[in-house]
Order: C-alpha cells, then sequence, then structure tokens
C-alpha cells in the first residue's frame, strides 16, 4: 500500500510538472512598427494580428506609438512603410 501512495504522489507531480514549467508569452511594445486595429506590422516587417485587445490599447498609448484606428489593409502597401 505505501509503494502505491508513492506512485500516486510522483504521477500526480509529474502531470502537473508542464503546466509548472510552460513558458509564459509577454507582449512588448517596443517590437510594433506600425499599429492597426486589426494588427500591426513588427520591426522585422512581419504581420501579426492582436494577440489581446490588452495588446493593442497598450501599444495604441505608447509613447511614440504609430498607431491608426483602421485596418492595415486599406492602403495599397498594406500599411506597411518606412517610418522617418
Amino acid at each position: 500500500m505505501n509503494k502505491f501512495i508513492k506512485t500516486a504522489i510522483v504521477t500526480v507531480a509529474l502531470a502537473a510538472a508542464p503546466a509548472a514549467f510552460a513558458q509564459s508569452v509577454t507582449f512588448d511594445v517596443g517590437n510594433v512598427a506600425i499599429g492597426y486595429n486589426d494588427g500591426y506590422w513588427d520591426r522585422g516587417h512581419t504581420w501579426h494580428a492582436w494577440d489581446q485587445p490588452a495588446h493593442r490599447d497598450a501599444y495604441r498609448v505608447a509613447k511614440g506609438a504609430e498607431y491608426h484606428e483602421w485596418k492595415h489593409d486599406r492602403d495599397k502597401d498594406m500599411g506597411w512603410h518606412e517610418r522617418h
């Protein structure tokens, strides 16, 4: 019986381990080059949809942010342009 309890404890601990070691993903407004209401271009010229509305809102109020309250595909260049 004692071996059964030890095995059960180890099994439960191993099952919970992935959750304990899961990586978290954070949002860094400094990686955004140009923001739109439907997503953003990063500084490497890759398009991303906003993962969460809170990310969009954080970028929109960040100092020096270039944010446009329209969809990026409104413009023929898909919203990408070099910042001056």
